[in-house]
């Protein structure tokens, strides 16, 4: 990893709530106005084609944010809603939105988590899954939804969710890369609904490919996505190495670690820091750097593995 340089993330963006804004030949964006420390400004609702129209991500339940998507939509036919994940910030409206125009959804599946729940274990984000949601269209890797004058192939991106899917717009180069990859922050990794192994995976997917532009679920555009997939890779590695540290240095439980790792992170942040710390030592006990007894857990007590 000698060389590599950690990710230099871009929180300029103005949302434009209610306004439906170019941002590509053929794309415009909406951005919901649900800001807080896990969605940025707001949840971002792309309008892919012209005449005849898919929208990807309508977004929670929204009253002004639908009102908004309506206007925008004004005389066009729907023929599909694309939906990257079934958290709340990005799903839930497709239903309203579906009855409204008749589309067809489409997705990689209905919300699932990335591994079976540990005995006594809770999932600290079942409040903001979306467990209700069924697509009509189940996408697989490479699989396409089309209208006029547009080609959206999937992009299977497990990570953030077990089922997150961003959405290639064919002879672009351009990809709406949702949760997985944002300019403005990481995404949150949270197990049981995330995990560490898949979303590394991910990104070396999407690095093998040669995209010039991302369009994420929230903030602004990613510009230069190869360098900027690199940067995360890096960072992400820079945080295992964090926790691999705190463990030699005498760490045994994750609130300590994320005392030491993430000083400098928004406090309301921790909760969500502390997941991420988990999802790097569910992996490194997998890889046996790291002990545990039993499976991780939030409340697990962590020693160094015979390698490290």
């Amino acid at each position: 990893m000698a060389g590599e340089q950690d990710v230099a993330f871009d929180r300029a963006f103005t949302p434009a709530y209610g306004e439906a804004v170019p941002v590509a030949p053929g794309v415009e964006r909406i951005t919901v106005n649900n800001p807080s420390p896990f969605t940025f400004h707001g949840t971002n609702t792309y309008i892919v084609g012209r005449d005849s129209v898919c929208v990807i991500d309508p977004g929670p339940e929204d009253e002004a944010h639908f009102a908004a998507l309506m206007r925008a939509l004004a005389g066009r036919r729907v023929s599909h809603i694309a939906v990257s994940h079934t958290h709340r910030d990005h799903s839930p409206l497709a239903a309203r939105l579906k009855a409204a125009t008749g589309a067809a959804t489409a997705a990689e599946g209905p919300h699932r988590p990335a591994r079976p729940l540990h005995d006594g274990e809770t999932n600290p984000f079942a409040e903001s899954s979306d467990t209700g949601f069924q697509p009509d269209i189940v996408l697989g890797e490479g699989d396409v939804i089309e209208g006029d004058g547009w080609t959206l192939s999937a992009i299977l991106t497990p990570g953030h969710t077990a089922n997150h899917a961003a959405f290639a717009l064919e002879g672009t180069g351009i990809v709406f890369s949702a949760d997985h990859v944002m300019a403005w922050a990481t995404s949150i990794v949270a197990p049981p609904d995330g995990a560490m192994a898949d979303y590394m995976a991910s990104l070396e997917r999407l690095l093998e490919r040669d995209d010039r532009l991302y369009l994420p679920g929230h903030g602004g555009p990613v510009n230069e996505p190869q360098a900027f997939l690199r940067g995360l890779r890096t960072h992400r590695r820079m945080r295992e190495r964090a926790v691999l540290e705190r463990i030699r240095a005498g760490d045994r439980f994750i609130p300590e670690m994320v005392k030491a790792i993430y000083r400098d992170t928004d406090p309301r942040l921790h909760g969500a820091a502390a997941l991420s710390v988990l999802a790097h030592l569910e992996d490194l006990t997998e890889k046996g750097r790291v002990i545990t007894g039993g499976p991780p857990r939030l409340s697990g007590e962590y020693r160094p593995g015979p390698d490290i």
